[in-house]
């Protein structure tokens, strides 16, 4: 197995173009436990932690606010430094592994993976991020609800590396949520993510860990358009949030495995959408003026 080490990304995105079979390594987190249990051998491993363009994260001048964050930004630098920007992003980094993981693992690493459980690509999805990859041929943005083809599958061509995403700043709450044996250190048995825009009038909600893909629950999402009392102040009904779990819980397509069954993930959905709701509602409550 070759090992190649590039030092700038004009350098990483000829070696993708000349060896399409070499996998890219930043955190290792995914790709070295593959190694390690014989499940992957490639014929060469493209390590990307000396390329400093994929380190750095900016924010737009415009208006829109929004952050590039570079496919090589650790998630303790997501927690440390965008928790006030991208808290759904924040929220769900936390969750990743030990500290140690969190200092080497990548939200580009978990695209790369593109595993149904990771933990960041439900908030990828109700955050409307844009995934930024490139070749020797050019650069283009993929949205997050196209990025997953499949299990472990994504919309990378063979010469393509992921080299940013693209996340507006939060204009309202955003909650994130998995059920495992414990909070972090585990693979999720299934996750959500919910993002309030209460100056649209609109929400967006996303499944983890239970479906081929990661994917929105757009009935869901449109239910709360049409119900959430926006505006208005006080607490929501119970049969609101119910009904909001079960339309999260109809958007899945589970499977039994050995961390839980198809019928307790679209349960623990239903909850952990009833939940996230009443954090996210609660949230906004506070930041009203008109609920001062």
């Amino acid at each position: 197995m070759d090992f190649l080490r590039p030092t700038t990304l004009d350098e990483a995105l000829a070696a993708k173009a000349e060896r399409p079979g070499a996998v890219p390594i930043a955190g290792g987190t995914d790709v070295m436990v593959e190694l390690n249990f014989d499940h992957r051998r490639p014929e060469a491993l493209l390590d990307l932690t000396g390329v400093g363009e994929l380190a750095e994260w900016s924010r737009s001048s415009g208006s829109d606010g929004e952050i590039r964050l570079g496919a090589g930004v650790p998630y303790t630098r997501v927690i440390t430094e965008l928790g006030g920007r991208l808290p759904g992003l924040a929220m769900a980094s936390r969750t990743v592994g030990s500290p140690q993981i969190r200092n080497r693992g990548t939200v580009g690493g978990n695209l790369g993976s593109a595993s149904p459980a990771g933990d960041t690509h439900p908030v990828l999805l109700v955050t409307g991020a844009r995934v930024e990859v490139a070749s020797v041929r050019g650069t283009r943005l993929i949205p997050a609800t196209e990025f997953y083809t499949g299990v472990k599958r994504n919309a990378l061509a063979p010469d393509e590396l992921v080299t940013a995403v693209h996340l507006p700043e939060a204009t309202g709450p955003q909650q994130f949520a998995k059920v495992g044996t414990r909070n972090a250190m585990v693979i999720a048995v299934c996750s959500f993510a919910l993002a309030l825009d209460p100056d649209r009038a609109a929400a967006r909600a996303a499944i983890g860990s239970a479906a081929p893909t990661p994917r929105r629950a757009v009935a869901a999402e449109r239910f709360l358009a049409e119900e959430l009392p926006w505006g208005t102040p006080g607490p929501l009904r119970d049969s609101l949030k119910r009904r909001f779990g079960e339309l999260v819980a109809e958007a899945t397509e589970p499977i039994d495995d050995v961390r839980g069954t198809a019928a307790y993930r679209r349960h623990a959905l239903a909850v952990l959408a009833r939940r996230t709701l009443t954090w996210a509602w609660n949230d906004q409550q506070e930041r009203s003026p008109s609920c001062a």
